[in-house]
């Protein structure tokens, strides 16, 4: 079944908040006429003291809603939470019965109905991260054509331009960036109802192209600087870590989608870190150790496009690996602050 995961991406980004220091820098709020509703402009990532951002039930992507899903056992809890909405607080998750009061104790803490608006570092920072999922999409829809399965393929084909195009769409046109949607809607449509044309290898490199000039966008120098792109593999990562948890159930590949949407995504942060490396050994070798080592062991996790039955590393197992990555990449946030404060 295919997942609208990309409604609002800003809580994707917002999770690398776990990934800087606490700066006199607090957002501001500005409170909605709307009961239970408010705005937080974020500036730049903050930290709640080493604490993961809550999660917006209004506007999360579906992978972020995926960790209620995981924490609490319930199947398809996502879709559930997005056919709800909207919400005037998050007690309604329970007076429109999509979870119990007693599970809503148990992940009160993580959920809000503040929007978010991002702007400076965390605004670019959320801008590549949705293209980045992009590029997971089609990077393992490329995997499952080349292994001539096109049904496979299909709904990561689908989900950039069904569920985060939208969510894009206005930094695109903000930045003057050439649209694309229609190539990734001709793409779509061919591959379900003509999967052998010809035309797909072509339009499949056009769209994948536009991704990359979509990412270009940005100053080079920005897109290659060691504190930005960890920043973004964070919030890959933060949306493969939730998409595994809800593909294993019982120490086996339930969600093959899942399964496949996480691949993608821990495949390209592998690849932007690549793009990294060698600034990294030189300039924080310690932390370049810990992260490269990580991230070898998690894309051990997905060793081919089409899943195995059994799965290689529990949930909790990448979720581990992940947090070694994000509290490396907090060394470095650190490391950059107070080189910016010298």
């Amino acid at each position: 079944m295919i997942k609208y995961r990309y409604i609002f991406l800003s809580i994707a980004a917002c999770a690398i908040v776990s990934l800087s220091s606490c700066t006199s820098d607090t957002p501001t709020a500005d409170i909605k006429s709307t009961p239970g509703t408010a705005t937080v402009t974020e500036t730049t990532p903050h930290s709640g003291h080493g604490g993961k951002a809550k999660i917006n039930i209004n506007s999360a992507i579906l992978s972020e809603l995926d960790k209620f899903e995981a924490k609490l056992g319930v199947p398809a809890l996502s879709n559930k939470i997005q056919a709800s909405r909207p919400y005037a607080s998050p007690e309604d998750l329970v007076s429109k019965k999509v979870i119990t009061q007693q599970q809503f104790d148990q992940i009160k803490d993580m959920v809000t109905v503040q929007e978010v608006v991002l702007t400076g570092e965390a605004k670019d920072v959320d801008y590549i991260t949705k293209l980045g999922l992009m590029k997971g999409h089609l990077l393992v829809a490329k995997e499952l054509l080349d292994q001539n399965q096109p049904k496979q393929a299909e709904p990561h084909i689908g989900h950039p331009v069904e569920e985060i195009y939208v969510d894009v769409e206005e930094q695109l046109n903000e930045r003057k960036v050439k649209e694309f949607k229609s190539n990734l809607v001709s793409l779509a449509d061919l591959i379900k109802s003509n999967p052998k044309d010809a035309k797909i290898k072509t339009n499949f490199t056009t769209s994948v192209q536009a991704v990359d000039s979509a990412i270009a966008a940005l100053p080079a120098e920005q897109l290659s600087k060691s504190s930005f792109v960890l920043q973004v593999i964070g919030g890959l990562l933060d949306a493969a870590n939730s998409e595994y948890g809800a593909a294993v159930a019982n120490g086996k590949i339930t969600a093959p989608i899942e399964y496949q949407d996480s691949r993608g995504f821990v495949v390209y942060s592998n690849e932007l870190y690549k793009g990294i490396s060698s600034q990294m050994a030189q300039e924080n070798p310690e932390v370049h150790k810990a992260i490269d080592t990580a991230l070898a062991e998690l894309v051990k996790v997905w060793p081919t496009a089409i899943p195995p039955a059994q799965a290689l590393k529990t949930p909790e197992d990448v979720t581990k690996l992940v947090k070694t990555i994000e509290e490396n990449t907090q060394k470095v946030r650190e490391k950059t602050i107070t080189k910016a404060q010298i």
